[in-house]
């Protein structure tokens, strides 16, 4: 997973493509428990573009887009925000894949 380092960068990235940001922070628990599944994740959503965004890094950036809670995830396409995860809840693999999945439902 690619890491975002500065708003800049973020505000490029979501322009070209599909893209799915993921909110985390290194002191946070629940995000390290799902970091060993993220690169399945990955390689079952290959037409997405996954990126870090840590909180300590750019806490505006997280309130820029009303981000409160970590794990989360934006997922956008060519710009356009296309669907939203975000909770300060623990998110399980089986939500994950429902949440990306559900993104490709709303095309059809």
């Amino acid at each position: 997973m690619k890491t975002i380092e500065r708003m800049e960068q973020y505000n490029e990235v979501i322009q070209h493509g599909k893209v799915i940001m993921m909110f985390t922070a290194d002191w946070c628990p629940d995000c390290q428990v799902i970091k060993p599944i993220l690169p399945e994740i990955e390689e079952q959503f290959s037409d997405y573009t996954f990126y870090a965004v840590d909180r300590d890094q750019l806490l505006d950036l997280f309130t820029a887009h009303n981000v409160f809670g970590i794990p989360s995830f934006i997922a956008y396409e060519n710009g356009q925000e296309r669907g939203r995860f975000v909770s300060k809840d623990r998110k399980t693999k089986e939500e994950i894949v429902a949440f990306i999945e559900h993104l490709g439902e709303r095309d059809e």
